[in-house]
């Protein structure tokens, strides 16, 4: 089997999981997996493509449960021998007027955001094939988010040199100065969603250089991406895109051609380069 490439998406039972897995069912030559926690949605959500016409797989995968990522990790190694294409889009938010306190907020979104998404990297990179293609989903909220960083925080997030753990011990301190009640004093921003986002564009950035420095000549490509303001559970019926247009960009990162060799380890919106 491993000369069939295979694709996988996390979180995609719906939104724009969803709509990135249906797209990739149309545009790449090979098998597409749709992920979600919950088995019984993922297989409703495969059944509904399949009515489309087209041929999604299902596996089941928690990004919170370690257990679960290494039984997908597994399974790919078993079956396909590696892995083409990941796009990690598995995320969840709060809502706006949402009264559960914000150290509780902070600690749940980013367990999911940055540390389950680490987990699935940390797991599945090693199995990425040459020419291989990894997309993170991202927010243009790590932007703003950033801006609202001390200038202290600011310079460590936009350093070349950061390590993952240097990161993950900042996103640990974030968590744990909101328990304290002493975030915005020690210079975070009032949002845990933008913070988790943050993590997760230089969580991209470190990736990418690591593939450089220890992958060179294999070609793979990771870059992390906005999908822009979309109409899902999460950003609410008013945004400005569909799911299907939220799915472009991931989609063209996910299909770089074979050629490429940028872009990587950057942040992409509107399948442009922006500056982090």
């Amino acid at each position: 089997m491993s000369n069939v490439r295979v694709a996988v998406v996390t979180g995609s039972n719906k939104g724009i999981g969803l709509a990135i897995v249906r797209a990739l069912c149309r545009q790449f030559p090979g098998d597409v997996y749709l992920t979600s926690r919950d088995a019984g949605r993922g297989q409703a959500a495969v059944a509904q493509l399949q009515q489309e016409g087209l041929n999604p797989l299902f596996h089941q995968l928690d990004i919170d449960d370690l257990q679960s990522i290494r039984a997908l990790r597994d399974f790919l190694k078993d079956k396909y021998g590696g892995l083409d294409v990941l796009v990690n889009n598995a995320g969840i938010a709060f809502k706006v007027h949402d009264t559960t306190p914000f150290a509780v907020q902070a600690e749940v979104t980013l367990k999911t955001n940055f540390f389950g998404t680490r987990n699935v990297c940390t797991e599945l990179l090693p199995l990425v094939k040459p020419y291989g293609r990894v997309v993170n989903v991202s927010s243009m909220v790590s932007s703003s988010a950033l801006r609202g960083c001390s200038q202290e925080l600011q310079q460590k997030f936009r350093s070349d040199t950061i390590t993952e753990e240097e990161l993950v011990q900042l996103m640990a301190k974030f968590v744990e100065d909101t328990k304290r009640g002493v975030h915005e004093k020690e210079g975070w921003p009032n949002t845990a969603y933008g913070v988790s986002k943050i993590g997760v564009t230089v969580l991209s950035r470190i990736h990418a250089r690591l593939l450089t420095e220890r992958r060179k000549g294999e070609h793979i490509l990771l870059n992390a991406c906005c999908p822009g303001w979309v109409r899902t559970d999460m950003a609410g019926p008013k945004a400005t895109k569909s799911p299907e247009e939220g799915a472009e960009t991931p989609v063209y990162l996910a299909l770089l051609p074979s050629s490429a060799d940028a872009p990587h380890g950057q942040f992409v919106s509107d399948k442009t380069v922006k500056p982090w």
